[in-house]
Order: C-alpha cells, then sequence, then structure tokens
C-alpha cells in the first residue's frame, strides 16, 4: 500500500466531493477506510454569499457527525479553515451567483482535505469549479 499522506487525503476528498450518488459515496467510504482513511460528503446550495457561513458549518458539523474528526475546537478549526481556504479559491468565479454542489471530507492521521466541487449558475451559462483545502492537526 502506499504511504498515505497530504496527496492521499486530497484525492479522497475530491473524490468525495465529486462522487455523484449516496451509493457511490457509501461504497468510496468503505473503500477509504481499508487505507484508515475517514472520509464524508455533505451536499450544499445558495447564492453564494450567502452560502459562505453555511458551508462551512455544514462541513465541520458533517465531519463531526461521521467522525472523521473529534469533537474539539482544533479539529473543527482544522475543517473551518481548510473549508474557506477551498472556498476562496472558487471565489472570483462564484461572486454574486446562486452555487451548489457538493463538499468533500478526508482525513488520515494528522491530514485533514476539504474538496468543493461547485456547479456556478447564470442563466444557462452554467461554470464549474473545485476547490481543495489542507490542515494539519494533532
Amino acid at each position: 500500500m502506499p504511504e498515505v499522506g497530504s496527496k492521499m487525503v486530497a484525492t479522497a476528498a475530491i473524490k468525495m466531493a465529486l462522487s455523484a450518488t449516496r451509493q457511490e459515496e457509501f461504497d468510496l467510504k468503505k473503500e477509504l477506510l481499508n487505507s484508515n482513511i475517514r472520509a464524508v460528503a455533505v451536499d450544499y446550495g445558495g447564492e453564494f454569499i450567502s452560502s459562505v457561513g453555511k458551508i462551512v458549518e455544514r462541513a465541520v458539523v458533517a465531519a463531526k457527525r461521521e467522525n472523521v474528526i473529534k469533537d474539539t475546537h482544533p479539529d473543527e478549526g482544522a475543517v473551518a479553515g481548510a473549508t474557506r481556504e477551498a472556498i476562496s479559491q472558487i471565489m472570483p468565479k462564484a461572486l454574486g451567483l446562486n452555487v451548489g454542489g457538493k463538499i468533500g471530507i478526508a482525513r488520515y492521521k494528522d491530514h485533514v482535505g476539504v474538496a468543493i466541487f461547485m456547479g456556478i449558475g447564470l442563466l444557462h451559462l452554467d461554470e464549474v469549479a473545485v476547490g481543495l483545502g489542507h490542515r494539519a492537526v494533532p
């Protein structure tokens, strides 16, 4: 088995964010767990500016609910920070528009990765983007 580190955690988070169905999410989570990577995905949507806080909150809540992180301040902060980083990479395309998509979160030991897949709507001219953040926690 290849060494699991930030690259593998980032890959796992991206795969979770890109999963198309709940069954695909479930199967991927099971597969990742064989490599001791815990992961979760959660949907979101709304107007971008008013959704930023909700996206961060959904990421933290989902990660705690699925035991990807512990219920501690450093773990919650790591997910929130990585989520904000991922959002900031997409922000220039999304400002003022409606967005929707999926957040993928993965963790292995001290590596936490958050990927955001975002569909950005403008009439019928839709755009897509992916943002990725990483944090290390003790």
